[in-house]
């Protein structure tokens, strides 16, 4: 490579700040330093050269010399550092110039800044469960035994209105007797009070006296729980059984803390369960829970699923998905290209071929590899997605970052975690070398 009047030097292909005029190897990395010579540029003269402000140590960038030499620190020759050209202002310092070849050759590449509509949803994992709602118990309302059970284990499926067990009970059969005889005297307020203790008891007192009274369901469903056996003894409000209506169910997923306001009741959810491949069931939010889980810092949400086939089982395993609604008119950036410290959020900006500017930004929702940005750039802007970690040390070397904090008011000591700490201006110097 040639500088502007042409002569040749030799410099590292990965640190191209390094300029030597002999052989060796590069100071930084230890590489051998290449030379490459060019024909000097059409019309370079004397006065078109760039005004050199000092010399410096690439090992030693605080330390300024006033004139060329080796560097008294290593052994090899002091970098000059330039006078900002092409137009680019000395306050232009944040600007970071990469060879357009070096970056062509490490596969740099770039993606606009677009305006969209973002859609919220929250991908979630639970399991399903049995609507709590749906639930009834079969109890006893009078002393008896247990002379008949059409229902013997648990699981069985039933049909409301369908006899569960017939009960003998004394009390009920005196009960039956009393309305039968007040039938015979053809006395209302008999029938009537006769009527109302029957239908107290649970009994419909339209028939004749019968010794067996039958136990019927109350709803459709499968039987969850079986309390007594054929023969067994009951009591005033013992239960017998309990039902489950199987035909809505819940899906209680964790939502993410960060993702939780997304959520609402009402909103539509999808769930897909792996027993059922293929198949996507579409429900709504049914409730948020008023807790948060603190160790899992997640919030749990109930989905409400139709299942009239009887195809979603309590216990299943299901990921579901819950649409949160559109936020339009939004900024999008490839995920890929924004790079995160910890303590801000950054992004590199292709102004020209080969200059870049770091561009600390404000970050909304993520979601498909994209990501909303509510404050930092502009629809059309070009920011980098590969390579920009290359970009963004020579920014920490030239001390870009420090400068981005000085213009906005931050004080130095804010600057970026993980980045190499940077001193002055003097690190500009090494980026001359790149063009």
């Amino acid at each position: 490579m040639t500088d502007e009047a042409g002569k040749v030097y030799y410099t590292c292909p990965m640190h191209p700040q390094v300029k030597q005029g002999e052989q060796g190897n590069c100071p930084i990395c230890g590489m051998k330093l290449s030379k490459r010579e060019e024909k000097a540029p059409n019309g370079s003269s004397a006065n078109q050269e760039r005004e050199v402000l000092y010399w410096y140590d690439p090992m030693k960038p605080d330390q300024h010399f006033d004139q060329p030499g080796k560097s008294p620190f290593m052994d090899m020759q002091l970098v000059p550092k330039y006078a900002a050209g092409n137009g680019m202002a000395m306050s232009d310092s944040t600007v970071v110039e990469i060879d357009p070849r070096m970056a062509q050759n490490l596969g740099m590449r770039t993606a606009p800044v677009t305006t969209g509509t973002f859609w919220q949803r929250v991908d979630a994992v639970g399991s399903v469960m049995i609507d709590e709602r749906r639930i009834v118990s079969v109890e006893a309302r009078a002393a008896g035994w247990v002379e008949q059970l059409a229902v013997r284990s648990v699981g069985e499926a039933v049909t409301r209105g369908q006899v569960l067990a017939g009960v003998y009970s004394p009390e009920l059969l005196a009960a039956q007797e009393e309305l039968a005889l007040a039938r015979k005297l053809d006395d209302k307020t008999l029938i009537d009070a006769a009527r109302t203790r029957l239908s107290l008891l649970g009994v419909n007192g339209s028939g004749a006296a019968q010794r067996r009274v039958a136990i019927t369901a109350p709803q459709s469903g499968v039987v969850t729980e079986l309390m007594v056996r054929e023969g067994a003894q009951i009591t005033p409000g013992m239960p017998l059984m309990k039902l489950a209506d199987l035909s809505k169910v819940w899906i209680q997923v964790e939502v993410p803390e960060a993702q939780a306001s997304w959520v609402a009741a009402g909103k539509p959810a999808e769930a897909r369960l792996k027993a059922l491949p293929g198949r996507v069931f579409e429900g709504t939010v049914d409730y948020l829970y008023p807790t948060l889980e603190a160790q899992t810092r997640t919030l749990r949400a109930r989905l409400v699923f139709d299942n009239a086939d009887g195809a979603l089982k309590p216990g299943m395993y299901a990921e579901a998905t819950l649409f949160g609604g559109a936020r339009a008119d939004v900024m999008l950036v490839p995920s890929e290209a924004v790079i995160r410290t910890g303590t801000r959020s950054v992004v590199l900006v292709a102004e020209e071929v080969g200059r870049y500017r770091p561009v600390e930004v404000v970050l909304g929702p993520e979601r498909s590899k994209e990501i909303v940005v509510l404050q930092g750039l502009q629809a059309g802007q070009q920011v980098v997605v590969s390579g920009q970690f290359l970009i963004d040390s020579e920014a920490s070397l030239l001390g870009a970052y420090q400068r981005m904090d000085a213009g906005s008011g931050m004080k130095d000591e804010s600057a970026m975690d993980g980045m190499p700490a940077m001193r002055d201006e003097s690190e500009m110097g090494g980026m001359e070398g790149s063009k």
